[in-house]
């Protein structure tokens, strides 16, 4: 028995073996390929989150709250295409907004003559939103279809608040939504905050419960730390809060695609300029958006966003990523965060997969992929205890995602490769030309 026993812890540590310390022999190697984008590249930045997530809690406990007394009258610019029914549900969500002051809500109805089903709906909202005090609905149509970035000036044009969001019709909001998202402009430096978005179909698949989670921590988590730091890496399409009169002052959204990282981009122009002036985020200010059910869906959005990242920094935008326009920190950042964590390592990760799987023998890359996929499952895990414990104000909804930590390394890793194909089509084929943001005639009188 006791030699039987032997034999098996022997054939145990020869397993042991040959599955870590023969690859053990290769570490050097590893450890040149896998250190430098991961270690002193990429998790600096989670650091940088954590540090400033922190910096956060510390300033709301030290200083005063903005004074509830401000009450800026605000437009909510809705835009609207094949939301249908789902366009009551955004409607009414503004309506019944805690917010004493003037809220306006400019449905946009982009393609009204094919849109009619959503136009009808907006129309059904109508009387119900007249009997609220300081709530007003205007239903734009729009007949001729012209895209997001024309329904948002159209809007911004017909608007009269103080203060304008750019909203999806298809998103809806916690019902302090406008309290909160107005707070930062009691700042005068204050010319642009970031809503908060989560995942509202979160039961729907597995693929919208890791969505949710990447929005839990590359929105909530990510942009309350960098918000500290005056570094918010986007103001995004389906929540941007804007002063009015700022807004005006950069010549409102342009034409194209990823309408809203180009705002953001033209907007930081004048920080180099004009260094006191704030983009902010706004984590208590938050919104339900409906992600992809499907991972056909998912890869169809991606695909568009992922590409439009690359046409936006190295073809419109090439010449604006300076100091003298951006100042060294949004620079800075925008190189790091931006042309390199979005463009250039997707396609590091691909060599770096295709390399290993080609040269080492199978157990090595076991070893390797099992290494990696436990070192991101540790970091991914921290950043979501670091959300769950301090920023959460949904703990037991949001602890229930703790279960499916595990799949998220894969389905990161999974769309890191796919934003390569995204970059790479992009460079290809201009896809960004071919987007369901605008028309393509539209799209075609654009300068790029």
């Amino acid at each position: 028995m006791l030699v039987q026993t032997k034999g098996f812890f022997l054939d145990v540590l020869l397993i042991f073996q040959g599955f870590f310390v023969t690859p053990l022999a290769h570490l050097d190697g590893f450890i040149l390929k896998f250190v430098p984008f991961a270690l002193f590249l990429e998790f600096p930045l989670y650091l940088l989150i954590v540090v400033g997530v922190f910096f956060y809690l510390l300033r709301k406990r030290l200083t005063p709250a903005p004074s509830a007394g401000y009450v800026p009258s605000v437009s909510c610019i809705a835009l609207c295409y094949s939301e249908e029914d789902a366009v009551k549900l955004t409607i009414r969500s503004l309506t019944e907004q805690i917010y004493e002051g003037p809220i306006e809500i400019l449905a946009i109805m982009d393609g009204a003559a094919q849109n009619a089903s959503t136009y009808r709906a907006a129309k059904s909202m109508e009387a119900y939103v007249s009997n609220f005090p300081n709530r007003t609905l205007r239903i734009i149509p729009k007949w001729q279809r012209g895209g997001r970035v024309s329904s948002m000036n159209l809007g911004l044009s017909l608007s009269q608040g103080e203060i304008v969001m750019a909203l999806d019709g298809d998103t809806s909001f916690d019902n302090d939504m406008v309290f909160e998202a107005t707070r930062p402009f009691t700042d005068d430096n204050v010319v642009s905050v970031a809503g908060n978005l989560r995942v509202r179909n979160i039961t729907s698949s597995l693929i919208t419960k890791l969505q949710a989670i990447e929005y839990l921590i590359s929105i909530y988590l990510g942009k309350t730390g960098l918000s500290e730091f005056n570094i918010v890496n986007n103001i995004s399409g389906a929540f941007g809060i804007h002063r009015r009169q700022f807004l005006e002052q950069v010549g409102g959204w342009d034409a194209g695609t990823a309408e809203d990282l180009d705002l953001t981009i033209r907007i930081k122009g004048y920080l180099g300029r004009y260094p006191s002036l704030r983009i902010v985020f706004a984590p208590k200010a938050i919104g339900h958006t409906d992600a992809p059910v499907t991972l056909r869906q998912f890869f169809s959005q991606r695909l568009r966003w992922d590409g439009d990242l690359l046409y936006l920094y190295l073809k419109k935008h090439k010449s604006r990523i300076r100091p003298g326009l951006l100042g060294w920190r949004n620079s800075f950042m925008m190189v790091w965060t931006g042309l390199f964590f979005q463009i250039v390592m997707p396609f590091l990760i691909v060599l770096y997969t295709v390399y290993i799987i080609v040269v080492f023998p199978p157990e090595l890359v076991a070893a390797i992929m099992l290494f990696i996929y436990l070192a991101y499952l540790v970091v991914s895990a921290f950043m979501y205890l670091v959300f769950l414990i301090f920023l959460s104000e949904r703990q037991l909804q949001d602890a229930a995602l703790i279960f499916y930590l595990p799949f998220f390394p894969i389905f990161s890793f999974v769309v890191r490769v796919w934003s390569a194909v995204a970059s790479l089509k992009e460079l290809i084929q201009n896809a960004h030309l071919d987007s369901s943001m605008a028309p393509w005639w539209v799209l075609k009188k654009t300068k790029f």
